[in-house]
């Protein structure tokens, strides 16, 4: 559990240091994600997003514990 954590948050320092250039990417925009305005309010659902970081996330854990 304790290399866990640290792996973890090590992965949050790096995105966070990267923030600014992961911004860059198109995620939050792929088609398929849904987005619904109307006056001040706005309901965002990024089902493409989740689906392509789910899958990247699935192979990255796969390929490190073989």
């Amino acid at each position: 559990m304790n290399r866990t954590l640290v792996i973890a948050g090590a992965v949050l320092i790096v995105v966070g240091l990267l923030w600014s250039w992961l911004t860059q990417f198109p995620f939050g925009r792929l088609p398929g994600d849904l987005r619904f305005g109307r006056g001040g309010m706005v309901f965002y659902f990024p089902i493409t997003t989740g689906l392509v970081l789910s899958l990247a996330i699935s192979l990255l854990l796969w390929f490190f514990r073989r």
